[in-house]
């Protein structure tokens, strides 16, 4: 019978989910796609009639007009026939692109081999050290508007302001924040992402951060608050 490769539905994989989350053990950028209506494509891999995986592809939203791999897990007494496997899920899904977190290393593997013109997209950061900032005069507080996130006065006036999503695969809270221009280049960014962290583990959650790889001042100041780079999202056509 060989390989079989079927679009199913998204309840299909849940279980093949469940153990690709226990594989990767970190923050997935891409995990709630499949939580959105009409976004994704699933497809179930049979070998020689056994249930062997699955692999995803990105259809809607900002990737509606291509076909984008961006999850594949293979169970591992599979795995020796994993380049067959995602052959097969490329044929079967008519594939155009591919959207990888480094981290994941089957797929990142398969990245390599198939795809050309790749690009980083975003850097994934994850808390590794506790800092000490302190910052004279400021006052950090909730906003009082329906997002409800954090902002940091001086002297009265918002200087900064900063909250934690939840859009990914939770444990995992992801940090955002942005300083005013007068404010900027003093330590208040430090300042905010280390007590936002503070706030996610006060939370029962583990803080993690990404940014463009082109932007300098944001990773200089996910650094110094205790992030470190672990991945990067890297797209490339096929």
């Amino acid at each position: 019978m060989g390989i079989e490769v079927k679009p199913v539905a998204v309840d299909d994989i849940a279980r093949w989910r469940d153990l690709y989350h226990r594989e990767m053990n970190c923050q997935i950028v891409h995990d709630n796609m499949h939580a959105r209506p009409g976004w994704t494509q699933p497809y179930l891999f049979e070998v020689n009639g056994a249930a062997a995986g699955y692999g995803s592809i990105l259809v809607g939203g900002p990737w509606t007009g291509t076909r984008t791999a961006f999850e594949f897990f293979v169970a591992p007494n599979y795995r020796a026939r994993v380049f067959d496997l995602f052959e097969k899920l490329l044929e079967a899904s008519e594939a155009t692109a591919m959207e990888v977190q480094s981290n994941d290393a089957l797929l990142t593997v398969m990245l390599h081999l198939w795809a050309r013109n790749i690009v980083t997209e975003k850097v994934i950061f994850e808390d590794r050290l506790t800092t000490t900032w302190q910052f004279e005069g400021a006052r950090m507080r909730r906003r009082d508007e329906p997002d409800q996130d954090w902002i940091i006065e001086l002297d009265g006036v918002v200087a900064a302001n900063g909250g934690i999503l939840y859009h990914y695969n939770r444990p995992y809270g992801d940090i955002y924040m942005e300083v005013s221009e007068p404010c900027r280049r003093r330590g208040l960014g430090c300042f905010l992402v280390q007590e936002l962290k503070r706030i996610c583990y006060e939370l029962g959650s583990i803080p993690c951060a990404r940014c463009s790889p082109d932007n300098l001042a944001s990773r200089r100041t996910l650094q110094k608050a205790g992030f470190v780079p672990c991945a990067h999202i890297l797209s490339g056509v096929l």
